[in-house]
C-alpha cells in the first residue's frame, strides 16, 4: 500500500472498562514513530497536537499524541492517576497503533512517565527526549521558592504565603499547587519576548478546535497524590541507568524556563551529554510553541 506525502491522520478511541482513552496519530505509519507524554496531573496533549505534531510529522516521523485516562480527552470517573495506569496506557497505544519500539518526547510531569517508563520498558524505547522536562522533583519546588523570596522581598504578604508554602507537606497536591501558583505569578512559564511566530501561533490554537478541547480535569493532582507513593521523585540515577544501558536520552529546555535552576540544567547537561542537550534562548516552558522552529530542529536531527 502507498502513501501520499499528504499528512495523514488516524484517530482512535480506545475502550478501558467501558472508559475512553483519546489518542491521534500524524504522518506516514512507515516513518519513525514518535509518541508525544503531555505534562499533568491534570494535562492533555491539545496545544502539542494543535500548533506541532503535524509539522513534526512533515520532518518525516510518524507521530502520536494522546491524553491520559482521566486526563483531557479521556474521560474517565475510575482512573487512578497512578504510574502504573500511565503505563498501561502507553502500552496500549503501542499495541493500537501495532509499534514495536517508538522515540518518546516528555514534556513537564511527562517526563517523570517517561523516564520510568524507559526504565521500566527498555526494549520499548528506542530514544527519550526530555523536553522541559521535570527530573528531579524537589529541586524545582526548592528552586522556585527561593527564587519567590528574593521576588517578593519587599511585599511581607506574600512573604507570609511562602513560609505557609514551606511548611506543607512535600509530597503533597496542595504543596505542588502553590509552588507551581507562584511560579506563575512570577511569570516563570511565559516567554519573555514573545516573537511574531509564537503569537501567531498561540493566536491560531486559541482560535481552534484544539482549545476548545483542552479539558482539565481539577481533581487529577488531588487523585494522583492519593493514589501514587512515588510522587516527588528525583530521576537522576535512573536517568544515568537508562544512559547506562544504551538508550540515547536527549534534553532540550527554554533558557527562560524559570522553574529549573542553573544547577538543575548543568546536571542534566552532564547526565545526557553535551551534545544531546540544547538550552534555547528567548525561550521558557512550552518550548514547542515559543521557538517551534528550534524545537523542530533539534528533534529532527537527533532522532534521524
Amino acid at each position: 500500500m502507498k502513501f501520499s506525502t499528504t499528512i495523514l491522520f488516524i484517530l482512535f478511541t480506545v475502550f478501558y472498562h467501558a472508559q475512553t482513552l483519546y489518542s491521534k496519530a500524524y504522518g506516514n505509519p512507515n516513518n519513525p514513530p514518535v509518541i508525544f507524554i503531555h505534562g499533568g496531573p491534570s494535562g492533555n496533549a491539545t496545544l502539542f497536537e494543535g500548533t506541532t505534531a503535524s509539522k513534526l510529522a512533515e520532518k518525516g516521523f510518524y507521530v502520536i499524541v494522546y491524553d491520559r485516562r482521566g486526563e483531557g480527552r479521556s474521560k474517565d470517573k475510575n482512573a487512578t492517576m497512578t504510574f502504573q495506569e500511565s503505563f498501561e496506557d502507553l502500552n496500549q497505544i503501542y499495541a493500537d497503533y501495532k509499534i514495536k519500539k517508538a522515540n518518546i518526547i516528555a514534556h513537564s510531569f511527562g517526563g517523570i512517565i517517561g523516564t520510568l517508563f524507559t526504565s521500566h520498558f527498555p526494549k520499548k524505547v528506542s530514544s527519550l527526549t526530555l523536553a522541559g522536562a521535570l527530573f528531579t522533583q524537589q529541586e524545582t519546588y526548592d528552586h522556585i521558592l527561593k527564587q519567590a523570596k528574593e521576588y517578593f522581598k519587599n511585599d511581607p504578604t506574600r512573604l507570609k504565603e511562602i513560609l505557609e508554602i514551606e511548611k506543607l507537606a512535600k509530597n503533597s497536591a496542595v504543596y505542588r499547587k502553590r509552588c507551581y501558583e507562584i511560579a506563575g505569578i512570577m511569570n516563570f512559564f511565559k516567554m519573555p519576548s514573545p516573537t511574531p511566530e509564537s503569537q501567531e501561533l498561540r493566536k491560531n490554537y486559541e482560535a481552534g478546535e484544539f482549545y476548545t478541547n483542552n479539558i482539565r480535569n481539577p481533581n487529577s493532582p488531588a487523585i494522583f497524590y492519593k493514589n501514587e507513593p512515588l510522587n516527588n521523585l528525583d530521576n537522576t540515577k535512573i536517568l544515568k541507568e537508562i544512559k547506562k544501558k544504551g538508550t540515547p536520552i536527549f534534553a532540550i529546555y527554554g533558557k527562560n524556563d524559570g522553574i529549573f535552576s542553573e544547577k538543575q540544567l548543568n546536571d542534566l547537561k552532564n547526565i545526557v551529554g553535551k551534545n544531546h542537550f540544547r538550552l534555547i534562548d528567548n525561550c521558557s516552558h512550552y518550548l514547542f510553541v515559543d521557538q517551534q522552529d528550534e524545537f523542530l530542529q533539534f528533534i529532527t536531527l537527533t532522532l534521524k
